[in-house]
């Protein structure tokens, strides 16, 4: 099995404000966002992430060719126990995701 990088065209994470982290998928095109958007499921997301599911938001964006994932952070951007102020490093976990066959 694969892991999601190898099926998109790139993956990133990103600040959306002290509160917020945003990761960001990218296709190609049109047939790789619909056979990755169909195998690639919240949970999966939000088990690597570390996140409750139901804390999870998952935007589609099919005339871009992305997914986007937003969560809350555990500790405010910026305080003390701020591990990863840019947010930047969430997408390595989610790049790391397998994804079966079919979406490729």
């Amino acid at each position: 099995m694969a892991t999601l990088i190898d099926a998109v065209k790139t993956v990133r994470s990103k600040n959306a404000g002290p509160f917020w982290v945003t990761i960001d998928i990218f296709f190609a095109d049109a047939a790789a966002f619909r056979r990755v958007s169909t195998v690639l499921d919240s949970d999966s997301v939000a088990t690597v992430l570390q996140v409750p599911v139901t804390e999870l938001k998952r935007f589609d964006l099919s005339d871009i060719y992305v997914i986007k994932f937003s969560f809350p952070r555990t500790v405010v951007q910026g305080s003390r126990f701020d591990r990863d102020m840019h947010g930047a490093q969430y997408a390595n976990l989610v790049a790391a995701i397998e994804v079966p066959a079919e979406a490729f």
